[in-house]
């Protein structure tokens, strides 16, 4: 056994997601409170003078009450390291969401009692079920009215195709929600509003057994309700198998109230109970085990910009296996070389503390001079391996972009290549025509916002954007084969090229692509690059 085997045990390493507003983000405050990292929640909506939520760091984040950036926080409870990684809920930011569920272990999903499953939640439980990753359910603001609880269960079931095992029961909800029946105890946990930003406040457990103390508490009514429910429930629902959650086929469904910090640390419990230590990750040499290999990572976020006074760039890389010490020399394996990585640091929003080391399941940062892309794979100077690469998403949303001031053309040459190479947008250029016009492409079309927001705050350049009507991508996979001028396309074909120098088509119609390969036979078409 190595001598960093318990510490890496220690570690839970799980992202949060949900559809906007279904209350991620308090809930991620409300975590961290109980780990002792903050001492009082911030709202991320509220009076412009209240405290912005902890992991929205971004200004145009703070403006619009919303994530649009995945951040990281860490913090200790009851023995055990967590990593959170908070993600955006808006989908048009969902590939920052995606690859942010590649360094996760886990996932935690957080569902609005009102709405049950919404398009959001779904896409991204896709992903997580696409790597086969435990989910664990929140249903949160049951302080409000909320839809039927078996109706919502349901929801989950049909939507997402995964089973329900609730491990506690809401009792009402909205100004009728007396609080939680937890089935493993068999007694009610009684409801107060305690007060939002901090941990403290009454929960009172009556065992189910005392019927006449618990009418008195909560109601004749309500008592009723809950025998005849659970009658239904354990006739009817899934028994608890640890081994289907850990293989993403049940998710454990929790109940309660971020904002009034009911069923938080209940649900906190339970998840820690459930989850696994850091898990083995896939390379082109097979599994590698975090407890058993030396110091391994990957680059899964890349952010520009974070510390506005030293106009830094940030890679965001998962260790993988073995330990990290801020003096060892690593691989840098698409790089080609060995280096030391400069100022590690663990970040908690925007605030940052300088590591001398971390573990397999940690999430680290560390000061990039622009030689690391997403996906990049480092290593013992012993090893030389890659981890599995993380999709490129093609992009649905095109517009050419000029700058306002001509004269700021290398700010604004600098600020756009650098945004492209987080990953948010990507950049295209007329293919060989001389025109030096920017093409950019989205996923979704908030994207453009904050490009725009981020080029003038950051760079002080101010842009112009002109809707393009291209909605379809496709890299050209056999180049060295195909004369690119002499291609044969269809009027509403574009030729481009990437970053890389990589020749791309963009059309207008989904029927072009196929018209332009029986037009140019031989050529091979991708909706992937695979560089």
């Amino acid at each position: 056994m190595n001598d960093y085997t318990e510490e890496i045990n220690r570690r839970r390493t799980f992202a949060i997601i949900s559809h906007p507003d279904a209350g991620k983000t308090t809930l991620t405050e409300k975590f961290l409170l109980y780990g002792g990292a903050i001492n009082l929640a911030g709202s991320v909506k509220g009076k412009a003078t209240a405290r912005h939520a902890v992991s929205d760091w971004m200004e145009i984040e703070k403006e619009r009450g919303i994530s649009v950036t995945s951040s990281v926080l860490q913090f200790e409870y009851g023995g055990f390291c967590i990593n959170i990684l908070d993600t955006p809920g808006h989908q048009d930011f969902s590939e920052d969401t995606y690859r942010t569920l590649m360094a996760a272990d886990s996932a935690v999903m957080v569902i609005d009692a009102s709405k049950g499953v919404e398009a959001q939640t779904r896409k991204l439980f896709k992903v997580c079920v696409m790597r086969k990753i435990p989910i664990f359910t929140f249903i949160n603001k049951l302080d409000r009215d909320a839809n039927d609880t078996f109706d919502l269960l349901d929801d989950i079931e049909k939507e997402l195709g995964i089973a329900t095992c609730p491990l506690n029961w809401p009792i009402g909800s909205g100004r009728e929600f007396k609080g939680v029946y937890d089935r493993e105890k068999k007694c009610v946990i009684s409801y107060s509003g305690t007060e939002k930003g901090t941990k403290e406040g009454t929960a009172t457990e009556i065992p189910l057994g005392e019927e006449a103390l618990l009418r008195e508490a909560i109601g004749g009514a309500p008592v009723d309700r809950l025998l005849e429910e659970m009658e239904l429930l354990d006739g009817a629902g899934a028994d608890f198998d640890l081994e289907a959650v850990q293989a993403g086929e049940l998710t454990p469904v929790c109940f309660g109230s971020a904002l009034t910090n009911f069923g938080v640390e209940i649900f906190l419990k339970h998840f820690l109970e459930m989850t696994t230590t850091p898990l083995p990750r896939r390379a082109d040499v097979g599994m590698i085990d975090p407890g058993e290999r030396e110091f391994s990572a990957f680059v899964f976020k890349i952010q520009a910009n974070m510390n506005r006074a030293h106009r830094d760039r940030i890679a965001f890389m998962r260790i993988c296996s073995g330990k990290f010490d801020a003096q060892m020399e690593v691989r840098h394996v698409q790089g080609g070389r060995v280096m030391r990585l400069s100022q590690p640091q663990q970040i908690m929003a925007d605030e940052r503390k300088i590591l001398n080391e971390a573990y397999a399941g940690d999430i680290i940062g560390v000061f990039d001079p622009g030689i690391f892309s997403i996906g990049d794979t480092l290593c013992s100077p012993r090893e030389n391996f890659r981890y599995e690469g993380i999709p490129t998403f093609a992009p649905e949303h095109f517009a050419r972009v000029r700058q306002v001031d001509t004269m700021k053309r290398k700010q604004f040459v600098k600020g756009i290549e650098q945004i492209a190479q987080e990953g948010a947008i990507q950049i295209f250029q007329e293919y060989n025509t001389g025109l030096e016009e920017i093409i950019v492409g989205v996923v979704g079309v908030l994207q453009f916002d904050v490009l725009k927001y981020r080029l003038e705050n950051e760079y002080n350049v101010e842009i112009r954007l002109d809707s393009l009507p291209y909605e379809h991508i496709r890299w050209i996979e056999n180049k060295e084969e195909v004369d690119i001028a002499r291609l044969t396309g269809t009027s509403d074909m574009k030729k481009v090229k990437d970053m890389k120098g990589n020749p791309l088509l963009l059309f207008v119609n989904a029927w072009s692509i196929g018209m332009t390969l029986e037009r140019n036979k031989g050529l091979v078409l991708s909706e992937f690059s695979r560089n």
